[in-house]
């Protein structure tokens, strides 16, 4: 079966040997490597937790492709370590041309009981990381002529969410830094998006959603009256980084169920 624009079907996304960073491997990150390394990259995976590194190597094993997942472990909480990785990732599988920035967490509180710590932390790892590494896997893909980049934002970005004040600032600030990254890269072949999360089952949800029906009074918010999962999330990733998205940036897709219409 031909498609338009050439090639078949089953490399309609042009993944195939494509080298990718993808940094963070918990449910988002790790369910977007392995989907990535099924459509045939050869993916190098950043976590500070080496087993989740581990269980996500495994998990790109039984899902089968062609494509590969290279651990690495690290703790990129500076710039010096952000740089550090993308020199190891183009040691491990070539210079990106497939970049995610999957790192995350949320402190649950009201702005009147945060500490000085938790927005220094949180701004550190949410936003700074994303700067750093995107600063630095940017100049390669400018560089090169072709990139992909795609960051995880949340519908918290947008919504007013009480008690995410950090977190969401944090991710407001990422969706701006991705717009001034598209607007500033469009030219040398370079897409920059974000993906939003509404809420979807993951390891940084659990224990919130377990507690005091919690899930439940999540899903009745959502207009498709369930929450999603990780690979559903991934599926928007793959395809931000594919060829066939190629006229896509500087944009945020809401994979939510329709949270942010209500």
């Amino acid at each position: 079966m031909r498609i338009a624009g050439g090639g078949h079907m089953r490399d309609w996304l042009a993944l195939h040997d494509r080298p990718a960073l993808v940094v963070g491997a918990g449910g988002l990150g790790g369910a977007s490597a392995v989907s990535l390394a099924a459509q045939g990259a050869r993916v190098a995976l950043v976590d500070v937790d080496e087993r989740r590194l581990e269980a996500v190597v495994r998990a790109a094993k039984e899902a089968g492709g062609e494509g590969t997942v290279e651990p690495i472990a690290c703790d990129i909480r500076s710039a010096e370590r952000c740089r550090a990785v993308v020199d190891e990732a183009v040691r491990l599988v070539g210079t990106p041309q497939v970049f995610l920035h999957a790192v995350g967490r949320n402190v649950r509180r009201p702005v009147l009981d945060l500490g000085d710590a938790d927005w220094a932390d949180l701004l550190e790892l949410n936003l700074s990381t994303a700067y750093w590494l995107g600063q630095q896997v940017g100049r390669l893909m400018v560089a090169a002529g072709y990139g992909r980049m795609v960051f995880v934002s949340s519908v918290s970005g947008l919504l007013a969410h009480a008690d995410h004040a950090p977190y969401a600032a944090t991710k407001g600030g990422l969706n701006q830094l991705v717009r001034v990254m598209a607007r500033e890269w469009a030219a040398s072949g370079v897409t920059v998006n974000a993906v939003a999360p509404g809420y979807i089952e993951t390891d940084l949800t659990k224990d919130h959603l377990d507690r005091n029906g919690n899930r439940e009074t999540l899903a009745g918010l959502v207009p498709a009256r369930r929450l999603g999962v990780p690979e559903e999330v991934a599926d928007a990733v793959t395809f931000l980084a594919s060829d066939r998205a190629g006229f896509i940036t500087g944009q945020v897709l809401y994979v939510d169920g329709g949270r942010v219409l209500v």
